[in-house]
């Protein structure tokens, strides 16, 4: 009986750490003088549901159906030194226990931006942006039941945009 409640307790231990995400991250340091964040609820993604497509060059890209499925929108962005090093070690961590997979990764001059996910071949449940610049930390993440082929058709059509 020992030995069950012990595994108990690790399995919920070990979801625990899994959820630890956005939203957890936003409330440890929202809150904290300087940083600037965003919260962007399922209500309003269930408002603005119906955009109309958004015209890059020749043709015309529908956000829609992704946003309609995000359940959750986080943005933190903090120039102090500490705060940064805080965000970016609990950044780090979140990534690792989450097991997300690296999609792209860009450095120059010092700036390096990270792009993850965790999802199945079609579907992406989490997002998630980390940038870093000299003392300066940026993390943006969403989570949803996003279609992944919806998601790579958009980059790329905006990317060929650019």
């Amino acid at each position: 009986m020992k030995k069950i409640y012990a595994i108990l307790v690790l399995i919920t231990l070990s979801l625990t750490a899994l959820a630890q995400g956005g939203r957890e991250l936003y409330s440890k340091y929202s809150d904290l003088p300087g940083m600037e964040a965003v919260y962007i609820s399922p209500a309003m993604f269930r408002m603005i549901g119906k955009i109309p497509d958004v015209e890059l060059g020749d043709e015309d890209i529908n956000f829609s159906s992704i946003i309609k499925s995000m359940t959750g929108f986080y943005i933190l962005n903090t120039e102090n030194p500490q705060d940064a090093a805080a965000l970016l070690a609990d950044v780090n961590k979140f990534i690792k226990a989450g097991k997300f997979e690296l999609l792209m990764e860009a450095k120059n001059d010092g700036e390096a931006t990270r792009m993850y996910t965790i999802g199945d071949e079609k579907t992406v449940t989490s997002f998630v942006m980390v940038s870093q610049e000299k003392d300066e930390v940026s993390f943006i993440s969403f989570d949803g039941k996003m279609d992944r082929e919806k998601m790579g058709e958009m980059i790329a059509k905006s990317a060929d945009k650019k």
